[in-house]
């Protein structure tokens, strides 16, 4: 069954990136909030924006990815980081985030990983927010920084 099905799946890749291409980035949680929360997440990411402004987090800090833009980014798309092959996969798939997948990412990166490219395996991540409302909440604070040039840009 798996044989049959992983050759309509290629086919069906640019289509289902396609479906993302109007993705709504809105933020319904409390961006205030979120920036507590980000203090969990600034031991291993940033924001900087294109000019290398530290807009949050630690200058040189590099463990995880850049978090500029990841309103609406493709799943492991930045340039410059090396994502697990989990994280490479389930952006193959043309997952983008906004609220609910970033939500669901970060109180479960793995699961939510595996769930989204259909692999097995583990993604680099290992911190889970335990809470719905801080992850929406982080997602709002960090909607905040970049979005306008992602949308710009397509």
């Amino acid at each position: 069954m798996i044989r049959f099905l992983a050759p309509l799946l290629l086919l069906a890749g640019p289509a289902l990136a396609d479906a993302h291409a109007d993705l709504d980035l809105a933020a319904t949680g409390d961006a205030a909030a979120g920036e507590k929360a980000f203090r969990q997440c600034q031991s291993c990411h940033n924001v900087v924006d294109p000019e290398g402004e530290v807009l949050a987090g630690r200058a040189n800090m590099r463990t995880g990815p850049n978090l500029y833009g990841v309103a609406g980014r493709v799943y492991g798309a930045l340039e410059d980081y090396s994502y697990s092959s989990l994280m490479e996969a389930a952006g193959e798939t043309g997952a983008r985030y906004d609220e609910a997948n970033f939500a669901a990412y970060v109180m479960d990166p793995t699961k939510h990983l595996q769930e989204v490219s259909g692999e097995n395996g583990r993604g680099k991540m290992s911190y889970k927010v335990r809470k719905e409302e801080d992850a929406i909440d982080l997602y709002a604070f960090l909607a905040q920084y970049g979005t306008e040039e992602m949308e710009a840009a397509e």
